[in-house]
């Protein structure tokens, strides 16, 4: 793992891996300089973009991983972003839609990827939207639309379970989840009014 940093990101000296004084953890240091690099998890931002007759956007994914499944918009955070900025750009890369963001509804911590979701309640704006690079297909779905055994990653699963479940119970909370190992494909959930054997 170690072996992906190379060399000095200040003055380019080749770099040792060990624990620097006063730490506890191997980190990439150099020799010459003495910088210190920090490998730190990745940030992901989300919305769950709602219309105005209770529909959510979902996006088909256009890219890998998890090609041709689907997922509400969120990717990496970027430098200088607050969550809900990042999430509104997010919407606008991979929708075209213009999303108010809202409430944070969802932080998960996936160690085993070393990342941490958040996700927000949103307000899609207008119904403009479509496909875009890295979505093949933008829709606007009902719960009992959302393809459950299709969803792209357990944690979108997760914050559109929490997501329909809130708005049922008429009080949106943040919900707090740890995914501490790689579990297998949710089952679907069962949807009030939905025949299961139908």
């Amino acid at each position: 793992m170690h072996a992906q940093t190379r060399f000095c990101n200040v003055c380019g000296h080749s770099v040792d891996f060990l624990v620097p004084a006063g730490d506890h953890l191997p980190r990439h240091v150099c020799p010459s300089c003495g910088q210190v690099q920090y490998r730190n998890p990745k940030v992901i931002v989300g919305v769950i973009p709602e219309w105005r007759d209770g529909r959510v956007l979902m996006c088909r994914r256009n890219i890998e991983p998890r090609l041709g499944l689907w997922t509400f918009p969120a990717g990496f955070m970027e430098m200088g972003e607050t969550s809900a900025a990042g999430a509104a750009r997010e919407a606008r890369e991979e929708s075209l839609a213009e999303v108010e963001v809202g409430s944070l509804l969802m932080v998960m911590n996936v160690p085993y990827v070393s990342q941490v979701y958040m996700v927000h309640c949103g307000r899609l704006l207008s119904e403009e939207f479509g496909p875009t690079p890295e979505s093949s297909e933008v829709v606007l779905m009902r719960e009992d639309e959302i393809p459950w055994d299709d969803i792209a990653f357990p944690t979108i699963w997760h914050s559109l379970r929490h997501f329909f479940d809130d708005r049922r119970n008429g009080s949106f909370s943040t919900h707090l989840l740890d995914l501490t190992f790689k579990p297998r494909p949710p089952q679907r959930p069962e949807v009030p009014g939905d025949d299961p054997t139908a």
